[in-house]
């Protein structure tokens, strides 16, 4: 029987090199992605192939495209959708501006303009538009002006009132300005931001830029309520401090002397307006809009 002690030891056998191999893959992982991003940034896929806009009508996409400061292309990574956006929305004319980048190479631009509120007609005889904001846009030549929105007329350039008043009309429904055919300024001592408003069915409307918004909505019925007792045409004025207006006889009206103050009289009536009673302690009333009928020849 052999003794296992009389047997020669076994040399130790080496451990794999498995770190050292491990970090030649990872770097030979790097260097490929390395490889790879610069052709890629060398290659056309990184450069922007094209730019879209749209929601535009008043200023031309190659306006918008100016005030991006991109170009077909650029490089795609260089820049971010809120730069572009920023800058776009800087332009007079635009509300809102999004901006989308769709890879590869495709920017998209989708702009709101501000709403066309009035219109007006320059000194040289050319049509503008008047947008929300105070800008205006010069319409295209041999195009109309639409029947449906009032045009500006004796407002001069950088009156805060037309400012204001641009504003104020882009708040107002369409379809309550749809018989407003013209608006002037009108200012007075109490009323600086007054003004004078024509309309198609032939009345003339007195009111301020901060009180139209809530009495335009009332002006339409209150007209078609007049019209139904064959009053065509007068002055309404929709003004904080009310004045009621009673109609005073004339040749065609002598024998009505029962009309009192905030009657409906015909259409050959004068007025002569006298306080409100209910504003003698210098407390508001709730403003009603006073017809006043102007005598015809």
């Amino acid at each position: 029987m052999s003794d296992d002690r009389n047997m020669p030891a076994l040399p130790p056998v080496p451990k794999p090199r498995a770190r050292t191999n491990r970090k030649l893959l990872i770097f030979l992982f790097i260097f490929f992605i390395i490889i790879l991003v610069i052709l890629f940034f060398q290659s056309s896929l990184s450069r922007v192939s094209a730019i879209e806009v749209e929601g535009n009508e008043l200023i031309t996409s190659e306006a918008i495209g100016q005030a991006s400061q991109i170009a077909v292309g650029d490089r795609f990574f260089a820049f971010s959708s809120q730069t572009i956006t920023q800058r776009i929305a800087s332009l007079p004319m635009i509300k809102t501006a999004t901006v989308k980048k769709h890879f590869p190479g495709k920017i998209l631009i989708t702009v709101q303009e501000y709403p066309k509120v009035a219109f007006q007609i320059a000194a040289d005889g050319k049509k503008q538009a008047v947008l929300a904001d105070g800008a205006v846009v010069e319409l295209p030549s041999g195009s109309s002006i639409p029947l449906d929105m009032p045009i500006l007329t004796g407002w001069t350039d950088g009156d805060p009132n037309k400012a204001a008043l641009c504003k104020v009309l882009g708040e107002i429904p369409e379809s309550a300005l749809s018989d407003i055919s013209e608006i002037k300024p009108d200012p007075s001592e109490p009323y600086p931001d007054k003004i004078k408003l024509y309309t198609r069915s032939q009345f003339e409307v007195y009111t301020t830029i901060a009180y139209l918004p809530e009495k335009i909505d009332n002006l339409p019925a209150y007209i078609a309520s007049l019209q139904e007792d064959h009053i065509t045409s007068g002055i309404i004025k929709m003004l904080e401090v009310e004045y009621h207006a009673p109609f005073e006889p004339n040749e065609d009206t002598k024998n009505d002397s029962n009309n009192t103050s905030g009657q409906k009289g015909g259409s050959n009536a004068a007025a002569s307006p006298s306080p409100d009673p209910a504003n003698k302690d210098g407390n508001k009333s709730t403003p009603k809009p006073t017809p006043k009928a102007t005598p015809k020849p």
